[in-house]
């Protein structure tokens, strides 16, 4: 009985141990992830694409095609798509921000019917501004809108040759991992020390490759048909550059939630931009949203089905960290970094926190009854 009560106890100190080390690093990562973004977002980005590019992969490689030739192949194609899909979006856009301070007159008077009907709380605000800050408040923000747009351009401009040395890195990752791919998922098995563990291990890796690559490749099939449409949508409305309107909604469609909300918006600001009549400039962003209801209430579900169903709440924790730790980058890979994480959990077994705090049991789900302290 002394022995069992011992070894128990024993058990709970090094639980506790882990527990608080656990916490810790968990503390920790994000902000070391943060600090080294230039580092691990290109790595981390560029294992996200990979895993997603690997049953094409495997496909060459079943009918004898070698290992170096079909991640070359997988890289070319990758690239070849990126770069429409940049000529398609950045190049046009690069023509709304330019026009965009000579468009503030317009926005403004496509805008003045829903200021009229806010006239008595502009003025009270207005009051209230007065009170507070004395300074006129018509200089500053036609500066910020006009000098927007410039300092962004700047700003890519400057930060192009590093922002190339990145991809570039990217681009290296991920021919290496898919050129080494099968070695590497062998080694991974074989050097387990059961024939379990090797299963376990081979099931894991097929897993989260079946996983990541069917969530991508729907999602990423979904967008472009919903780009597709929007983009005829706006043609039809005789809105400029419908291509890249299409684009930058399938793009920021793989951000759940917070993307199609971004969507509307700007198409809303275009729409403000280019037509005279209130009500018609927002017929552009009233399409997407029409749209966008019946792709995620019919198509979707139908599509993507009960195995890649996620927990709503997960995505917006996983939306909400990883855009605080890497932006709008961190958002759009949040989900297949959470497919991944959440396979890999669910094969290893999660940590029985409650049972360790509430049920006086170790953090694998052993309780004190288990050791036979209850008799």
């Amino acid at each position: 009985m002394d022995a069992v009560t011992e070894a128990f106890r024993r058990d709970r100190l090094l639980a506790a141990l882990t527990l608080i080390a656990g916490a810790g690093f968990v503390l920790a990562v994000p902000f070391a992830l943060m600090a080294g973004a230039e580092f691990f977002l290109p790595i981390t980005a560029a294992l996200v694409i990979a895993i997603a590019l690997v049953p094409s992969l495997e496909w060459m490689e079943r009918r004898g095609m070698p290992s170096g030739m079909a991640a070359l192949i997988c890289v070319l194609m990758f690239l070849g798509i990126a770069n429409v899909a940049i000529a398609a979006i950045v190049v046009p856009a690069t023509g709304w921000f330019s026009i965009l301070p000579d468009r503030i007159g317009q926005i403004r008077h496509n805008l003045r019917p829903v200021i009229d009907l806010y006239a008595s709380l502009d003025k009270i605000i207005a009051q209230t501004m007065k009170l507070v800050q004395r300074t006129p408040a018509g200089g500053s923000p036609r500066t910020v809108l006009a000098q927007s747009p410039n300092s962004l351009l700047d700003l890519i401009t400057t930060s192009a040759p590093h922002a190339l040395i990145q991809m570039f890195f990217a681009i290296l990752v991920i021919f290496f991992f898919l050129s080494g791919w099968t070695s590497l998922r062998r080694r991974a098995i074989s050097n387990r020390g059961s024939f379990s563990s090797a299963m376990a291990t081979a099931r894991v890796i097929q897993d989260m490759v079946n996983a990541t690559s069917a969530y991508l490749g729907t999602i990423t099939l979904i967008n472009v048909v919903l780009g597709a449409a929007v983009a005829a949508g706006l043609s039809l409305i005789s809105m400029p550059t419908p291509l890249m309107w299409g684009g930058l909604v399938a793009l920021l469609n793989y951000i759940p939630y917070l993307g199609p909300i971004m969507a509307a918006l700007l198409l809303a600001v275009g729409g403000l931009m280019t037509f005279s009549d209130a009500w018609y400039a927002l017929l552009p962003a009233a399409i997407f949203i029409g749209m966008h209801l019946v792709e995620a209430n019919a198509i979707t579900p139908m599509l993507v089905g009960r195995k890649l169903t996620i927990n709503p709440l997960l995505i917006l924790v996983a939306l909400s960290f990883w855009g605080w730790v890497w932006g709008t980058v961190g958002a759009l890979l949040a989900v297949p970094l959470l497919i991944i994480l959440k396979t890999v959990l669910d094969a290893a077994g999660k940590p029985d926190i409650a049972g360790f705090l509430f049920e006086e049991g170790t953090l694998t789900g052993t309780a004190p009854e288990d050791h036979g302290l209850s008799r």
